[in-house]
Protein backbone atom coordinates (compact mmCIF):
# COMPACT_ATOMS: atom_id res chain seq x y z
CA UNK A 1 0.00 0.00 0.00
CA UNK A 2 1.13 3.71 -0.87
CA UNK A 3 0.92 5.46 2.66
CA UNK A 4 1.45 8.82 1.54
CA UNK A 5 -2.04 8.07 -0.75
CA UNK A 6 -3.91 5.77 1.52
CA UNK A 7 -7.65 7.28 2.20
CA UNK A 8 -9.83 5.68 5.22
CA UNK A 9 -11.91 3.71 3.05
CA UNK A 10 -8.72 1.99 1.09
CA UNK A 11 -7.29 1.02 4.46
CA UNK A 12 -10.69 -0.66 5.04
CA UNK A 13 -10.87 -2.44 2.08
CA UNK A 14 -7.33 -3.57 2.04
CA UNK A 15 -8.01 -5.06 5.84
CA UNK A 16 -11.52 -6.40 4.98
CA UNK A 17 -9.77 -8.49 1.47
CA UNK A 18 -6.80 -9.89 4.07
CA UNK A 19 -4.19 -7.89 2.00
CA UNK A 20 -2.62 -6.02 4.85
CA UNK A 21 -3.22 -6.05 8.50
CA UNK A 22 -3.99 -3.27 11.31
CA UNK A 23 -1.05 -4.32 12.77
CA UNK A 24 1.05 -3.22 9.74
CA UNK A 25 -1.19 -0.29 9.41
CA UNK A 26 -0.83 0.78 12.85
CA UNK A 27 2.92 -0.06 13.26
CA UNK A 28 3.49 2.45 10.02
CA UNK A 29 1.60 5.32 11.75
CA UNK A 30 3.32 5.39 14.97
CA UNK A 31 6.43 5.16 13.05
CA UNK A 32 5.50 7.92 10.99
CA UNK A 33 3.95 9.60 14.53
CA UNK A 34 7.32 9.11 15.27
CA UNK A 35 9.84 10.27 12.60
CA UNK A 36 7.53 13.56 12.32
CA UNK A 37 7.71 14.80 16.04
CA UNK A 38 9.07 18.32 14.76
CA UNK A 39 5.43 18.81 13.95
CA UNK A 40 4.37 18.86 17.46
CA UNK A 41 0.98 17.22 16.01
CA UNK A 42 0.53 14.76 19.06
CA UNK A 43 0.16 15.58 23.26
CA UNK A 44 0.23 11.28 23.83
CA UNK A 45 0.93 8.68 21.26
CA UNK A 46 -0.48 5.55 22.53
CA UNK A 47 1.79 2.77 21.04
CA UNK A 48 1.06 0.06 23.31
CA UNK A 49 -2.34 0.45 23.58
CA UNK A 50 -2.90 1.16 19.86
CA UNK A 51 -0.76 -1.58 18.94
CA UNK A 52 -2.66 -4.03 21.62
CA UNK A 53 -5.81 -3.21 19.36
CA UNK A 54 -4.60 -3.75 16.12
CA UNK A 55 -3.27 -6.92 17.03
CA UNK A 56 -6.90 -8.40 18.89
CA UNK A 57 -8.37 -7.22 15.58
CA UNK A 58 -5.95 -9.03 13.44
CA UNK A 59 -6.76 -11.98 15.47
CA UNK A 60 -10.41 -12.15 15.76
CA UNK A 61 -11.69 -8.34 15.04
CA UNK A 62 -14.94 -8.33 12.93
CA UNK A 63 -13.49 -7.13 9.24
CA UNK A 64 -17.59 -5.72 8.28
CA UNK A 65 -17.13 -2.81 10.44
CA UNK A 66 -16.86 0.06 8.45
CA UNK A 67 -13.49 1.37 9.98
CA UNK A 68 -12.43 -2.25 11.72
CA UNK A 69 -8.44 -1.83 12.32
CA UNK A 70 -7.77 1.06 10.53
CA UNK A 71 -5.53 4.03 12.61
CA UNK A 72 -7.18 7.64 13.41
CA UNK A 73 -6.93 10.08 15.81
CA UNK A 74 -8.64 12.18 18.41
CA UNK A 75 -7.79 16.12 19.26
CA UNK A 76 -6.95 16.43 22.53
CA UNK A 77 -10.17 18.08 23.96
CA UNK A 78 -12.70 14.76 23.37
CA UNK A 79 -12.59 12.23 25.63
CA UNK A 80 -10.81 8.95 25.16
CA UNK A 81 -11.13 6.30 28.07
CA UNK A 82 -7.59 5.42 29.55
CA UNK A 83 -5.76 8.41 28.07
CA UNK A 84 -4.94 12.29 29.09
CA UNK A 85 -7.48 14.88 27.97
CA UNK A 86 -5.83 17.99 28.24
CA UNK A 87 -7.85 20.46 26.01
CA UNK A 88 -4.09 21.71 25.75
CA UNK A 89 -3.96 23.04 28.75
CA UNK A 90 -1.44 22.18 31.86
CA UNK A 91 -4.19 22.34 34.46
CA UNK A 92 -6.01 19.45 32.77
CA UNK A 93 -2.63 17.52 31.96
CA UNK A 94 -3.10 14.66 34.09
CA UNK A 95 -7.16 14.03 33.53
CA UNK A 96 -8.10 10.91 32.46
CA UNK A 97 -11.53 10.18 31.56
CA UNK A 98 -12.72 6.90 32.11
CA UNK A 99 -15.48 6.69 29.52
CA UNK A 100 -15.19 7.56 25.74
CA UNK A 101 -17.13 10.54 24.59
CA UNK A 102 -20.19 9.61 22.59
CA UNK A 103 -18.43 10.40 18.87
CA UNK A 104 -15.61 8.59 19.91
CA UNK A 105 -17.43 5.44 21.23
CA UNK A 106 -19.21 5.05 17.86
CA UNK A 107 -15.30 5.54 16.24
CA UNK A 108 -14.05 2.92 18.02
CA UNK A 109 -17.68 0.43 18.05
CA UNK A 110 -16.91 0.91 14.19
CA UNK A 111 -13.36 -0.80 14.73
CA UNK A 112 -11.01 2.40 14.66
CA UNK A 113 -7.70 2.02 16.25
CA UNK A 114 -7.19 4.90 17.42
CA UNK A 115 -3.17 5.85 18.41
CA UNK A 116 -3.09 8.83 20.28
CA UNK A 117 -4.29 12.33 21.21
CA UNK A 118 -3.60 15.22 19.02
CA UNK A 119 -2.00 18.96 19.88
CA UNK A 120 -4.13 21.68 19.10
CA UNK A 121 -4.68 25.76 19.92
CA UNK A 122 -4.90 25.75 23.58
CA UNK A 123 -8.37 25.44 25.25
CA UNK A 124 -9.28 25.57 21.87
CA UNK A 125 -9.45 29.59 21.88
CA UNK A 126 -7.47 30.55 18.57
CA UNK A 127 -6.88 29.82 14.91
CA UNK A 128 -2.99 29.69 14.71
CA UNK A 129 -1.93 26.58 16.99
CA UNK A 130 0.53 28.13 18.18
CA UNK A 131 0.81 27.14 21.75
CA UNK A 132 3.52 26.92 24.31
CA UNK A 133 2.05 24.56 26.53
CA UNK A 134 2.62 21.03 25.15
CA UNK A 135 5.85 19.66 22.12
CA UNK A 136 7.54 17.12 20.96
CA UNK A 137 9.95 18.61 18.86
CA UNK A 138 12.26 21.78 19.29
CA UNK A 139 9.94 24.45 18.12
CA UNK A 140 7.01 25.47 20.06
CA UNK A 141 3.40 25.34 18.05
CA UNK A 142 1.90 22.54 16.10
CA UNK A 143 3.11 22.98 12.43
CA UNK A 144 2.19 22.95 9.10
CA UNK A 145 2.30 19.93 7.24
CA UNK A 146 3.81 21.35 4.03
CA UNK A 147 6.39 23.54 6.00
CA UNK A 148 7.17 23.31 9.37
CA UNK A 149 7.76 27.36 9.80
CA UNK A 150 4.36 27.55 9.23
CA UNK A 151 1.14 27.32 11.31
CA UNK A 152 -1.09 24.31 11.21
CA UNK A 153 -3.96 26.39 11.73
CA UNK A 154 -6.88 26.10 14.58
CA UNK A 155 -7.90 24.66 16.47
CA UNK A 156 -7.45 21.44 15.40
CA UNK A 157 -4.24 22.16 14.80
CA UNK A 158 -3.12 18.40 15.38
CA UNK A 159 -5.41 16.75 13.82
CA UNK A 160 -4.92 18.36 10.76
CA UNK A 161 -1.60 18.06 10.74
CA UNK A 162 -1.50 14.45 11.30
CA UNK A 163 -3.50 13.78 8.21
CA UNK A 164 -1.62 16.39 5.70
CA UNK A 165 1.54 14.54 6.87
CA UNK A 166 0.20 11.56 5.71
CA UNK A 167 0.46 9.73 9.49
CA UNK A 168 -3.00 8.81 9.45
CA UNK A 169 -5.60 9.16 6.87
CA UNK A 170 -8.38 10.06 9.58
CA UNK A 171 -9.46 11.71 12.77
CA UNK A 172 -11.80 14.05 15.11
CA UNK A 173 -11.36 17.75 15.59
CA UNK A 174 -14.00 19.97 16.76
CA UNK A 175 -15.35 23.50 15.51
CA UNK A 176 -16.54 26.87 17.33
CA UNK A 177 -15.42 29.53 14.83
CA UNK A 178 -13.41 27.10 11.90
CA UNK A 179 -11.52 24.81 14.27
CA UNK A 180 -12.08 21.90 11.64
CA UNK A 181 -12.27 23.67 8.56
CA UNK A 182 -8.99 26.20 9.14
CA UNK A 183 -6.03 23.35 9.65
CA UNK A 184 -7.83 21.06 7.00
CA UNK A 185 -7.44 24.00 4.46
CA UNK A 186 -3.85 25.19 5.51
CA UNK A 187 -2.66 21.08 6.13
CA UNK A 188 -4.60 20.21 2.41
CA UNK A 189 -7.36 18.04 3.86
CA UNK A 190 -10.83 17.25 3.71
CA UNK A 191 -13.60 18.10 7.35
CA UNK A 192 -17.18 18.34 7.67
CA UNK A 193 -18.68 21.14 10.47
CA UNK A 194 -21.91 19.54 10.63
CA UNK A 195 -24.99 21.16 11.51
CA UNK A 196 -24.52 21.78 15.15
CA UNK A 197 -26.57 19.06 17.19
CA UNK A 198 -26.39 16.32 14.82
CA UNK A 199 -23.31 15.19 16.81
CA UNK A 200 -23.67 14.13 20.71
CA UNK A 201 -21.47 16.80 22.15
CA UNK A 202 -20.86 15.26 25.89
CA UNK A 203 -17.44 14.43 26.97
CA UNK A 204 -15.77 17.02 25.17
CA UNK A 205 -13.69 20.49 26.61
CA UNK A 206 -16.16 23.17 25.70
CA UNK A 207 -16.19 26.81 24.59
CA UNK A 208 -19.57 27.39 23.58
CA UNK A 209 -23.04 25.00 23.45
CA UNK A 210 -24.48 27.63 20.59
CA UNK A 211 -21.58 27.26 18.82
CA UNK A 212 -19.29 24.05 19.20
CA UNK A 213 -19.53 20.81 17.15
CA UNK A 214 -17.52 17.77 16.83
CA UNK A 215 -16.45 17.46 13.09
CA UNK A 216 -14.41 14.74 10.87
CA UNK A 217 -10.99 15.49 9.22
CA UNK A 218 -9.74 13.05 6.44
CA UNK A 219 -7.75 12.46 3.36
CA UNK A 220 -10.64 12.77 1.45
CA UNK A 221 -14.41 14.12 1.50
CA UNK A 222 -15.25 10.36 1.10
CA UNK A 223 -13.62 9.69 3.89
CA UNK A 224 -15.52 12.45 6.19
CA UNK A 225 -18.81 11.06 4.98
CA UNK A 226 -17.74 7.63 6.23
CA UNK A 227 -16.58 8.64 9.36
CA UNK A 228 -19.84 11.13 9.45
CA UNK A 229 -21.85 7.68 8.73
CA UNK A 230 -20.36 5.83 11.51
CA UNK A 231 -21.06 8.53 14.39
CA UNK A 232 -24.67 9.34 13.06
CA UNK A 233 -25.82 5.67 11.83
CA UNK A 234 -26.66 7.11 9.03
CA UNK A 235 -26.28 5.76 5.16
CA UNK A 236 -23.77 5.92 2.90
CA UNK A 237 -23.90 8.73 0.34
CA UNK A 238 -22.52 8.67 -3.10
CA UNK A 239 -21.79 11.43 -5.34
CA UNK A 240 -23.75 14.06 -6.55
CA UNK A 241 -24.59 15.05 -10.46
CA UNK A 242 -23.19 18.17 -10.51
CA UNK A 243 -25.19 18.88 -13.37
CA UNK A 244 -28.12 19.58 -10.73
CA UNK A 245 -26.01 21.80 -8.31
CA UNK A 246 -26.68 25.28 -7.75
CA UNK A 247 -23.78 27.65 -6.11
CA UNK A 248 -23.78 30.97 -4.70
CA UNK A 249 -20.78 33.30 -4.59
CA UNK A 250 -20.90 36.23 -2.03
CA UNK A 251 -18.30 39.20 -3.50
CA UNK A 252 -17.83 40.33 0.07
CA UNK A 253 -16.20 37.02 1.28
CA UNK A 254 -13.83 37.23 -1.69
CA UNK A 255 -11.74 40.19 0.65
CA UNK A 256 -8.14 40.04 2.16
CA UNK A 257 -7.14 37.19 -0.25
CA UNK A 258 -3.32 36.32 -1.13
CA UNK A 259 -2.66 35.57 -4.87
CA UNK A 260 -2.17 32.35 -4.46
CA UNK A 261 -5.50 31.64 -3.04
CA UNK A 262 -7.41 34.41 -5.13
CA UNK A 263 -5.83 32.55 -8.73
CA UNK A 264 -6.79 29.26 -7.42
CA UNK A 265 -10.12 29.70 -6.33
CA UNK A 266 -11.43 31.44 -9.80
CA UNK A 267 -9.62 28.43 -11.01
CA UNK A 268 -11.60 25.85 -8.94
CA UNK A 269 -14.75 27.90 -9.84
CA UNK A 270 -14.02 27.86 -13.69
CA UNK A 271 -13.89 24.37 -12.99
CA UNK A 272 -17.04 23.59 -10.99
CA UNK A 273 -19.05 25.58 -14.27
CA UNK A 274 -16.61 23.50 -16.51
CA UNK A 275 -19.21 20.12 -15.12
CA UNK A 276 -22.18 21.59 -15.24
CA UNK A 277 -22.73 23.75 -11.92
CA UNK A 278 -24.34 26.34 -11.99
CA UNK A 279 -22.94 28.94 -10.21
CA UNK A 280 -24.81 32.11 -9.55
CA UNK A 281 -23.56 35.35 -7.64
CA UNK A 282 -25.42 36.30 -4.79
CA UNK A 283 -25.04 39.06 -2.06
CA UNK A 284 -25.88 39.25 1.44
CA UNK A 285 -24.94 42.88 2.49
CA UNK A 286 -25.67 42.33 6.85
CA UNK A 287 -23.81 39.54 6.88
CA UNK A 288 -20.50 40.71 8.46
CA UNK A 289 -22.35 43.19 11.21
CA UNK A 290 -25.08 40.30 12.51
CA UNK A 291 -21.71 38.07 12.52
CA UNK A 292 -20.12 40.67 14.81
CA UNK A 293 -22.90 41.13 16.90
CA UNK A 294 -23.65 37.00 17.35
CA UNK A 295 -19.71 35.78 17.37
CA UNK A 296 -17.74 36.85 20.33
CA UNK A 297 -20.68 37.66 22.47
CA UNK A 298 -21.94 34.36 21.92
CA UNK A 299 -18.54 32.40 22.34
CA UNK A 300 -16.79 34.64 25.22
CA UNK A 301 -20.46 34.71 27.64
CA UNK A 302 -20.91 30.87 27.01
CA UNK A 303 -17.44 29.87 27.40
CA UNK A 304 -17.22 30.48 31.35
CA UNK A 305 -20.38 28.62 32.38
CA UNK A 306 -19.82 25.68 29.95
CA UNK A 307 -16.32 25.05 31.35
CA UNK A 308 -17.66 25.63 35.12
CA UNK A 309 -20.11 22.66 33.76
CA UNK A 310 -17.33 20.51 31.93
CA UNK A 311 -14.76 21.07 34.67
CA UNK A 312 -17.60 19.31 37.49
CA UNK A 313 -18.00 16.57 35.18
CA UNK A 314 -14.59 16.28 35.08
CA UNK A 315 -14.34 15.18 38.87
CA UNK A 316 -10.65 17.15 38.85
CA UNK A 317 -12.03 19.78 41.22
CA UNK A 318 -10.26 22.30 39.48
CA UNK A 319 -12.05 25.92 39.22
CA UNK A 320 -12.29 27.82 36.15
CA UNK A 321 -10.29 30.29 37.24
CA UNK A 322 -7.61 27.61 38.70
CA UNK A 323 -7.65 26.32 35.14
CA UNK A 324 -6.80 30.25 34.08
CA UNK A 325 -4.07 30.69 36.18
CA UNK A 326 -2.55 27.95 34.55
CA UNK A 327 -2.35 28.78 30.89
CA UNK A 328 0.22 28.53 28.92
CA UNK A 329 -0.60 30.90 25.89
CA UNK A 330 -0.34 34.51 26.50
CA UNK A 331 -3.07 34.95 23.82
CA UNK A 332 -5.58 32.58 25.43
CA UNK A 333 -4.48 33.53 28.73
CA UNK A 334 -5.28 37.20 27.95
CA UNK A 335 -8.84 36.17 26.68
CA UNK A 336 -9.68 34.08 29.92
CA UNK A 337 -8.37 36.83 32.31
CA UNK A 338 -9.69 39.80 30.29
CA UNK A 339 -12.96 38.73 29.31
CA UNK A 340 -13.98 35.10 29.82
CA UNK A 341 -13.72 34.94 33.98
CA UNK A 342 -15.04 39.09 34.49
CA UNK A 343 -17.70 38.22 31.90
CA UNK A 344 -16.82 41.39 29.64
CA UNK A 345 -16.64 41.91 26.10
CA UNK A 346 -14.48 44.90 24.26
CA UNK A 347 -16.38 48.35 23.85
CA UNK A 348 -15.49 51.35 21.88
CA UNK A 349 -11.93 53.37 22.59
CA UNK A 350 -10.57 50.02 24.69
CA UNK A 351 -13.54 50.13 26.86
CA UNK A 352 -15.00 46.82 28.67
CA UNK A 353 -18.85 46.28 28.82
CA UNK A 354 -20.82 44.01 30.52
CA UNK A 355 -21.35 40.65 28.43
CA UNK A 356 -24.88 39.52 30.03
CA UNK A 357 -26.91 42.13 28.16
CA UNK A 358 -25.37 41.90 24.93
CA UNK A 359 -25.11 37.88 24.80
CA UNK A 360 -29.02 37.96 25.23
CA UNK A 361 -29.11 40.21 22.41
CA UNK A 362 -26.84 38.09 20.06
CA UNK A 363 -28.88 34.92 21.18
CA UNK A 364 -32.32 36.36 20.64
CA UNK A 365 -32.43 38.81 18.14
CA UNK A 366 -28.76 38.66 16.13
CA UNK A 367 -28.35 34.96 15.92
CA UNK A 368 -32.29 34.32 14.55
CA UNK A 369 -31.89 37.33 12.08
CA UNK A 370 -28.07 35.83 10.78
CA UNK A 371 -29.72 32.43 10.40
CA UNK A 372 -32.81 33.98 8.77
CA UNK A 373 -30.30 35.72 6.25
CA UNK A 374 -29.00 32.69 5.09
CA UNK A 375 -32.24 30.83 4.90
CA UNK A 376 -33.35 33.62 2.45
CA UNK A 377 -30.65 33.41 0.25
CA UNK A 378 -30.51 29.82 -0.26
CA UNK A 379 -34.12 29.45 -0.70
CA UNK A 380 -34.48 32.50 -2.93
CA UNK A 381 -31.62 31.43 -5.08
CA UNK A 382 -31.96 27.78 -5.20
CA UNK A 383 -29.15 27.12 -3.68
CA UNK A 384 -27.08 23.74 -2.46
CA UNK A 385 -24.49 25.81 -0.95
CA UNK A 386 -22.36 29.40 -1.20
CA UNK A 387 -18.42 28.85 -1.92
CA UNK A 388 -15.98 30.58 -0.85
CA UNK A 389 -11.88 30.43 0.16
CA UNK A 390 -11.87 28.16 3.37
CA UNK A 391 -8.97 30.77 4.36
CA UNK A 392 -8.11 34.12 2.92
CA UNK A 393 -4.66 33.27 2.60
CA UNK A 394 -2.04 30.07 2.65
CA UNK A 395 -0.55 29.35 5.95
CA UNK A 396 1.64 32.16 7.84
CA UNK A 397 5.16 31.85 10.07
CA UNK A 398 4.26 29.90 13.06
CA UNK A 399 5.72 32.29 16.22
CA UNK A 400 3.66 34.29 18.62
CA UNK A 401 2.56 36.96 16.46
CA UNK A 402 0.31 34.49 14.04
CA UNK A 403 -1.89 34.22 17.14
CA UNK A 404 -2.91 38.33 17.22
CA UNK A 405 -6.19 39.54 17.04
CA UNK A 406 -5.65 40.47 13.92
CA UNK A 407 -4.54 37.06 11.96
CA UNK A 408 -7.70 35.53 14.64
CA UNK A 409 -10.20 38.00 12.53
CA UNK A 410 -8.30 37.07 8.60
CA UNK A 411 -8.43 33.64 9.14
CA UNK A 412 -12.20 32.91 10.24
CA UNK A 413 -13.27 36.01 7.86
CA UNK A 414 -14.90 33.49 6.08
CA UNK A 415 -15.71 30.41 8.17
CA UNK A 416 -17.22 32.50 11.12
CA UNK A 417 -20.81 33.34 9.80
CA UNK A 418 -22.05 29.80 9.30
CA UNK A 419 -20.31 28.94 12.52
CA UNK A 420 -22.30 31.24 14.23
CA UNK A 421 -25.79 30.47 12.08
CA UNK A 422 -25.40 26.70 13.28
CA UNK A 423 -25.09 25.45 9.41
CA UNK A 424 -23.04 22.66 8.00
CA UNK A 425 -19.95 23.68 5.78
CA UNK A 426 -17.20 21.29 4.21
CA UNK A 427 -13.78 22.15 3.62
CA UNK A 428 -12.08 20.80 0.23
CA UNK A 429 -8.65 20.73 -0.54
CA UNK A 430 -8.08 22.37 -4.12
CA UNK A 431 -4.60 23.10 -5.05
CA UNK A 432 -1.10 23.80 -4.08
CA UNK A 433 -0.24 27.41 -4.72
CA UNK A 434 1.33 28.51 -7.31
CA UNK A 435 3.88 30.24 -5.72
CA UNK A 436 3.78 29.09 -2.37
CA UNK A 437 3.22 25.59 -3.37
CA UNK A 438 1.05 25.38 -0.20
CA UNK A 439 -2.55 24.30 0.19
CA UNK A 440 -5.22 25.69 -0.48
CA UNK A 441 -9.34 24.94 0.42
CA UNK A 442 -12.44 26.08 -0.83
CA UNK A 443 -15.44 25.73 1.50
CA UNK A 444 -18.92 25.09 1.18
CA UNK A 445 -21.70 26.21 3.27
CA UNK A 446 -25.16 24.74 3.04
CA UNK A 447 -28.56 24.96 4.50
CA UNK A 448 -29.42 23.64 8.19
CA UNK A 449 -29.78 20.24 8.27
CA UNK A 450 -28.07 19.61 4.51
CA UNK A 451 -25.05 17.92 5.58
CA UNK A 452 -25.50 14.59 3.72
CA UNK A 453 -26.34 16.70 0.51
CA UNK A 454 -22.83 18.95 1.07
CA UNK A 455 -21.24 15.34 1.00
CA UNK A 456 -22.42 13.97 -2.04
CA UNK A 457 -21.35 17.28 -3.93
CA UNK A 458 -18.19 16.69 -1.91
CA UNK A 459 -17.55 13.42 -2.66
CA UNK A 460 -18.17 14.23 -6.32
CA UNK A 461 -15.25 17.35 -6.19
CA UNK A 462 -12.51 14.38 -4.62
CA UNK A 463 -13.15 13.20 -8.52
CA UNK A 464 -12.34 16.67 -9.66
CA UNK A 465 -9.74 18.21 -7.78
CA UNK A 466 -8.24 14.89 -6.89
CA UNK A 467 -5.57 14.40 -3.60
CA UNK A 468 -3.08 17.21 -3.10
CA UNK A 469 0.61 16.14 -3.55
CA UNK A 470 2.01 14.60 -0.45
CA UNK A 471 4.41 17.02 1.02
CA UNK A 472 8.22 16.47 0.98
CA UNK A 473 10.48 16.36 3.53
Amino acid sequence: MDFDQLTLGQAAAGLRAGTVTSTALTTEALARAKANADLNAFITVDEAGALKAAAAFDTNGDKDKPLGGVPIVIKDNIEVAGLPCSAGTPALRDYVPKADAPVVAKLRAAGAIIIGKTSMHELAFGISGYTTAFRTGAAFGVRNAYDRTLIAGGSSSGTGAAIGARIVAGGLGTDTGGSVRVPAALNGCASLRPTVGRYPQHGIAPISHTRDTAGPMAATMADVALLDRVITDGAAVGPADLKQVRIGIVKTMLTNLDVDTETAFQAAIAQLKAHGVTIVEVEMPQLAELNGQVGFPVALYEAYDDMVEYLAHTGTGLTVEALAREIASPDVKGTYDGLVIPRKLPGPDNTLLDAGPIYDAAVKTARPALQALYSKIFADNRLDAIAFPTTPRVAIPSNPESSTLENFALFIQNTDPGSNAGIPGIQIPIALGATSKLPIGLELDGPAGSDLRLLAIGIALDDLFGRLPAPTR
